[in-house]
């Protein structure tokens, strides 16, 4: 390792805690669309994405200008003390957008668990009921509430002692690891007839797309039965797009690939396009249940934040990111197909628009495949339930030629392991 980056692990050892894990062991230094330097000057190819914040890319022109533009003029009032129209009109702009049915409203914050706990906030509110029911193997977030409300233990939920209560984990329909439909919708009902009465639900809180957990798609039958499910028993359902929104999957959000309206949807991540902000968009009178104080946030909103995001769907719309999106999963996909049909370690692909994902057999080929690409200058993730899923977070920016390259990268990567 460069002296540099090992001085620099040297110092965040002794300043920093160790429960802030952290994958590279060196250093950025600069970074523009799909591309990051390190502070030697080595280049990585980007599918990490500031884990799918980066759908726009790194520093798009647009975003920086927008930004540049606003800090000529204020960078915080507290929305709550003084407001200002930027932050009206992007609310209106999602309120177009989003696919919830009826009117809507928007509320912003700053960060995913902020905006899946407001979320839950909102439903409590509106229903005057405390119960949530998540899925196994979702995540929501680090804060208490959404650390209770995700379904795995390590490493969010141990060491932390006892989580909220009224938080109940459902199965997440996944039918290659033997979860049929039928089966998750038993899950739920087990949920009412055992743990909580279902006039005592608040709402039921899923991932259309599963992020941490690997990429797992639901299928659009269960959404039908679990809207049907919540309407019988006046439950709300609240989508969390906090991953899976903004183009990355083909269409602005996940839930618009399906006919099944969610009463509340939550975002963040590629919303701000490198800068923090999240937002709750939900129906008129689910939204409008907290009284006045009851939602906000110091920097919820923050104006720097808020003109981001007017740039980001403007770059969504200009530059036709949703229908990249496409193009680019499309052909990673047929690739990753490829591979699949001349190694045997892959399981499983999974994939809706560019949140695409490979499941291997085990966490260790996972492993040595994301060293393999590091070490050749592509930076990948993993996720899932047992670490064995990469996951492809690339900017929807990305060029074509450098796009290909990455995969080159790739499939070296499982040559090695079939070799």
């Amino acid at each position: 390792m460069d002296s540099k980056h090992s001085a620099l692990n040297a110092r965040k050892q002794q300043a920093t805690p160790r429960g802030v894990g952290v994958m590279c062991q060196w250093y950025a230094e600069k970074a523009e669309n799909a591309t990051i330097w390190d502070a030697e000057g080595n280049q990585f190819i980007d599918f990490a994405g500031g884990i799918a914040v980066l759908n726009t890319g790194h520093r798009h022109p647009k975003i920086i200008a927008a930004v540049t533009e606003q800090l000529t003029k204020f960078t915080h009032t507290a929305y709550q003390v003084v407001p200002y129209e930027s932050y009206i009109s992007l609310a209106e702009r999602i309120n177009e957008r989003a696919p919830i049915e009826g009117a809507a409203k928007t509320s912003f914050f700053s960060t995913g668990a902020e905006a899946v706990e407001n979320a839950v906030k909102i439903a409590r509110a509106h229903t005057g009921r405390h119960g949530i029911v998540t899925f196994g193997n979702g995540f929501h977030g680090r804060s208490f509430m959404t650390m209770a409300m995700t379904g795995k233990t390590a490493p969010y939920k141990r060491d932390f002692g006892v989580m909220p209560a009224g938080v109940f984990h459902a199965r997440y329909p996944v039918e290659s690891k033997g979860v049929t439909v039928n089966d998750a919708i038993q899950s739920v009902e087990d949920i009412f007839a055992e743990d909580i009465a279902a006039h005592d639900v608040a709402a039921i809180v899923l991932e259309p797309v599963q992020g941490e957990g690997g990429f797992n798609v639901v299928p659009a039958e269960f959404l039908t039965r679990l809207r049907a499910l919540c309407d019988q028993h006046g439950i709300l359902i609240i989508a969390d797009e906090v991953q899976s929104g903004f183009a990355r999957t083909g269409k602005l959000f996940a839930m618009d690939h399906y006919e099944t309206k969610a009463d509340l949807i939550t975002m963040a991540k590629s919303l701000g396009g490198g800068f923090p902000i999240s937002a709750v968009v939900g129906r008129v009178d689910v939204m409008d249940a907290p009284n006045p104080g009851g939602l906000g946030g110091t920097y919820a909103g923050n104006p720097i934040a808020v003109a981001a995001a007017h740039a980001v769907i403007d770059v969504i719309e200009s530059e036709g990111l949703c229908d990249r999106a496409n193009e680019l999963g499309t052909e990673l996909v047929a690739v990753l197909n490829t591979i699949k049909a001349s190694s045997n370690v892959v399981t499983d692909i999974r994939a809706l628009g560019s949140m695409v994902a490979v499941e291997l057999e085990t966490a260790d080929q996972a492993k040595a495949i994301q060293n393999y690409a590091m070490q050749n200058g592509l930076l990948i993730l993993t996720c899932g339930r047992y670490g064995n899923v990469i996951r492809f977070l690339y900017p929807l920016t990305i060029p074509t030629e450098q796009f290909r390259e990455a995969l080159a990268i790739l499939k070296q990567g499982f040559a090695t392991l079939t070799a």
